[in-house]
C-alpha cells in the first residue's frame, strides 16, 4: 500500500512538473540553465569533502555509544543520550547529502524545475534577476550563498507550497535551502563535540573501571 502511495505522489509531481514546463519563458529558462550548471558543478565539487566531514565523527560516535553501554547507573543514560543526540545530526547530514546528490543526477531535469520554480513566483523579475546574480558569481559556498540571495526576494507561504511538487528545486530554495545550511553547520560542528565526548567517555569507562 504504502509503495502505491509513493508512486501515486511520483506519478503525481512528475505529471505537475511536466504541466508547468511549457509556461517558462526563454528568458527564466537561460537563466534557470546557467543556475543549475553552478549548482551542479558546486555540488559535485563537495561530494568527496562532504563525505570526510560525514564520516570523521563516526568512529568517536560509535566509540561513545559502546562506552555508555559498559557503564552503570546515571553515566549510562547520559553517554547514550549524548550518543544517540550525535547520531541523529549525522544521519540528518547523511539524509540531506544524499537527496541533494540524488538532486543534481539529471542537471538538465534540474534546470527545467528552477525554470518552473522561478515561473511560480509572484515576482518572477525579482526572482529571476537574484538566481541571475547568483549564478554569476561561482565559488563552492553554493548553499550559504542562495540562502544569503534568497533573503532580498519576497518568498510567500504559497510560493513554498508551490514548489514542494518539485523534487529537485526545492531543495535549493527556502526552507529547505536554510535547513540544509543549518544540518551542514551542525556536521562541522559534531566533529570536535565527538571527539571530545568520546574522550570524556573513555576517561570515565577507566575510571569506573579502576574503582
Amino acid at each position: 500500500m504504502q509503495w502505491r502511495r509513493t508512486k501515486s505522489l511520483g506519478q503525481n509531481a512528475n505529471a505537475a512538473v511536466g504541466n508547468w514546463a511549457g509556461k517558462v519563458d526563454d528568458q527564466t529558462g537561460q537563466v534557470a540553465r546557467q543556475v543549475a550548471r553552478v549548482i551542479v558543478l558546486a555540488v559535485n565539487a563537495l561530494r568527496i569533502p562532504t563525505a570526510i566531514l560525514l564520516w570523521i565523527p563516526v568512529p568517536f560516535i560509535v566509540l561513545v555509544l559502546l562506552l555508555a553501554l559498559m557503564v552503570d547507573g546515571p553515566a549510562r543514560l547520559v553517554g547514550l543520550v549524548i550518543g544517540l543526540a550525535m547520531a541523529a545530526v549525522s544521519g540528518a547530514f547523511w539524509g540531506r547529502r544524499r537527496r541533494i546528490l540524488q538532486a543534481v543526477e539529471e542537471p538538465d531535469r534540474l534546470a527545467t524545475e528552477l525554470g518552473i520554480m522561478i515561473s511560480l513566483s509572484d515576482k518572477v523579475g525579482e526572482t529571476r534577476g537574484m538566481l541571475s546574480q547568483f549564478a554569476g558569481g561561482g565559488g563552492t559556498r553554493v548553499f550559504s550563498r542562495l540562502q544569503a540571495a534568497w533573503r532580498g526576494t519576497t518568498v510567500t507561504a504559497r510560493w513554498i507550497d508551490g514548489i514542494g511538487d518539485l523534487p529537485r528545486a526545492r531543495y535549493f530554495a527556502p526552507p529547505k535551502v536554510g535547513t540544509t545550511v543549518s544540518v551542514t553547520i551542525a556536521a562541522l560542528w559534531l566533529i570536535p563535540i565527538s571527539i571530545i565526548a568520546a574522550l570524556f567517555a573513555a576517561i570515565g569507562s577507566l575510571a569506573s573501571t579502576v574503582g
